[in-house]
């Protein structure tokens, strides 16, 4: 199972991708994220169109959902639903939401390891953080015994 995963920010989108195996996440790029809703599907729908069409496909798409560290929703978790609803009504393709609590200081952390440059690890951040959306992703699958994305947007959780 192929998959990519987006980080959604304002400014900027990170994108990962997984091996063939569903093992193993990898940052990928990072596309601009402001504009509209409808302009910032339209960005991602081309961006993905790039790995359904490749030797290896695509099978779907986590989004990293924004939630406070309480579980409450995150003022962004809206936009983010809208757009993954957006990205699965033109690609057909299987989104899931994923939970991206701390995953941009992670992400933070482990770019810090090898790159001293902060100027260097601020362009690397967002596909850094989609990256670790997505490895949790496969982690939290993996030992549900099924790496199946789903076509259905949860419900936020009043917690």
């Amino acid at each position: 199972v192929r998959l990519a995963s987006l980080d959604l920010g304002r400014k900027r989108i990170g994108l990962a991708v997984c091996d063939n195996s569903g093992a193993l996440a990898t940052p990928w790029k990072s596309i601009p994220g402001n504009g509209s809703t409808e302009a910032v599907v339209a960005r991602v729908v081309g961006v993905l169109r790039e790995l359904v069409e490749s030797e290896d496909g695509l099978d779907g798409v986590v989004v990293g959902l924004p939630t406070h560290l309480d579980g409450r929703p995150h003022p962004d978790a809206a936009r983010a639903r809208e757009i993954a609803a957006g990205v699965g009504t033109r690609t057909e393709l299987p989104v899931s939401l994923q939970d991206e609590r701390l995953t941009s200081v992670e992400a933070e952390q482990r770019l810090a390891i090898r790159e001293r440059d902060w100027r260097k690890r601020k362009l690397k951040l967002d596909a850094a953080a989609a990256a670790v959306i997505l490895q949790e992703y496969l982690d939290a699958a993996g030992s549900r015994g099924h790496r199946k994305v789903s076509n259905e947007l949860p419900a936020d959780s009043p917690n």
